[in-house]
């Protein structure tokens, strides 16, 4: 038996029994509470030795309590929780000195390996403090558990001047991850310059990062500062840096290095204050294989990876993304418009490959060119094509790819996007959940929403499908025939 007592604030009783429940039987003795109030009671008369608090309680602000507490007791560990999973809450949870962030629902697994790390570390982090940002306009949209993890490993570093490196299909909203990390760390009061190296001719990209002197090539006539310059301070983000030709790898690769830099035509180094942020939807490692990006630069830049899933890896987000962009819209003068249940449906099981951009493309021309206020279904038909195709021919049919085959690429990604360790436990059922929900809702759009056929389709028995759209929150929606 451990003997460490874990105090445990949550107003949710079943959060409470299985949280109990899951550290009794790793030997913890566990106090719970569903009010702040006694949560600052116990800590204030020294008793605990880690605490795990929700976020949102009756009678206060689990977040708040946290500088208090580190404060009063800075031996003493928190961990939070909540159900309000956005970025916001991670990085004030963070920032106000929580040992770790855990989104809900959460794995009891990770609970209780978090728990453990958590009585092992002597310290609990920086109880700096920040002001509520709740009210201020979200970074970033989703609270898949995909996303969650962004959301983490952003949160951690908000303290840091690391190079990140984001990967991920395009439109998957690379950039705004970028702009995240900055305006969350100690830079953001330092400009945020952002370039494409694939949007600029590859003559010319030295003179857009470093500047050049005047005289230094033929048509330069005064001295131009380049995105260097431009950024110090601050942090640039090179956007598509596997576009980068090789020339111009080895000079970043000397900035970074040695912090220093000369414009194209002059002689004097110039001393570089920022923070490098690169993205890439291509395979950089491949890149390095094949000799047209430099090793040594690829671990400089990679020193924290962040992958982006595709918006197919996270469809449960679309919900929140379209409220979003519409609302975007309706700020911009456009009419205030709704989806109906089918309609929203219906653009969670197409594939989207042009992932968050072209879902917020789709929104915005359905807001401008359709005048009815509530969108059906029918209208996203017309827009998106034909519905979701269940006779597509696998690779022995000649044609497409293989299940097997894009099951087998979506793990790769995953194992690669944890840069060679472990992922987090419970990757089994999550794949499967991966698997399985995206199939009965296809099966339920083919047979028009009715159960009975959905059953028979899949080879299950009906109490079970209904279990099974119970338990994966899936909205089922009767259509009727044609005609």
């Amino acid at each position: 038996m451990t003997g460490e007592t874990i105090l445990v604030a949550d107003d949710d009783r079943a959060i409470r029994t299985v949280v109990t429940q899951a550290l009794a039987r790793e030997g913890y003795d566990v106090r719970t509470t569903g009010n702040a109030a006694t949560l600052w009671h116990w800590v204030s008369g020294g008793e605990g030795d880690l605490v795990v608090t929700d976020v949102v309680m009756p009678d206060g602000n689990g977040l708040d309590l946290i500088p208090q507490i580190r404060k009063l007791r800075p031996e003493l560990n928190v961990i939070a929780m909540s159900a309000r999973n956005t970025l916001l809450t991670a990085v004030q949870a963070t920032e106000r000195g929580a040992f770790e962030y855990l989104p809900k629902p959460f794995d009891l697994r990770n609970l209780v390996e978090t728990v453990t790390r958590a009585l092992r570390s002597s310290s609990g982090g920086d109880a700096s403090g920040t002001q509520d940002a709740e009210d201020e306009p979200l970074p970033l949209i989703g609270r898949s558990p995909a996303m969650q993890e962004v959301y983490r490993v952003i949160a951690r570093l908000t303290a840091t001047d690391l190079s990140v490196l984001i990967t991920g299909e395009s439109g998957t909203g690379k950039e705004l991850v970028a702009r995240a990390l900055h305006d969350f760390s100690n830079r953001k009061n330092g400009p945020f310059v952002a370039v494409n190296m694939a949007a600029i001719p590859r003559e010319l990209i030295e003179s857009e990062l470093f500047g050049h002197e005047k005289g230094a090539f033929t048509g330069a006539a005064t001295r131009k500062s380049g995105r260097f310059e431009l950024a110090d301070g601050g942090t640039l983000f090179l956007d598509e840096i596997g576009d980068m030709p090789l020339e111009a790898q080895t000079r970043l690769l000397r900035v970074l290095q040695e912090s220093e830099y000369t414009m194209v035509g002059g002689r004097n180094p110039i001393k570089t204050n920022l923070r490098i942020i690169a993205a890439t939807h291509r395979d950089l490692r491949r890149l390095v294989s094949q000799g047209l990006f430099r090793e040594d630069l690829y671990y400089r830049i990679n020193v924290v990876p962040i992958r982006l899933p595709a918006l197919r890896e996270r469809r449960e987000d679309i919900p929140d993304l379209v409220r979003n962009f519409l609302t975007q819209a309706a700020e911009q003068g456009l009419p205030n418009k709704s989806l109906s249940e089918a309609a929203m449906q219906r653009l969670m099981q197409h594939a989207w490959p042009g992932n968050v951009r072209e879902l917020e493309n789709l929104v915005h021309r359905l807001v401008a060119l359709h005048s009815q206020d509530r969108i059906e279904q029918d209208v996203i038909e017309s827009e998106l094509g034909e519905p979701p195709n269940f006779g597509r021919e696998s690779d022995e049919g000649g044609g497409g790819v293989s299940l097997t085959d894009s099951v087998r690429h979506h793990l790769e990604d995953y194992f690669e996007a944890h840069g060679g360790t472990l992922p987090p436990s419970g990757l089994y059922s999550r794949i499967l959940r991966e698997v399985e929900k995206p199939l009965i809702e296809l099966s339920l759009t083919a047979t028009r929403g009715n159960q009975v056929k959905t059953a028979d389709m899949l080879g299950l028995n009906r109490n079970t499908l209904r279990k099974k759209i119970r338990d994966l929150d899936i909205t089922v929606v009767r259509t009727p025939k044609d005609g």
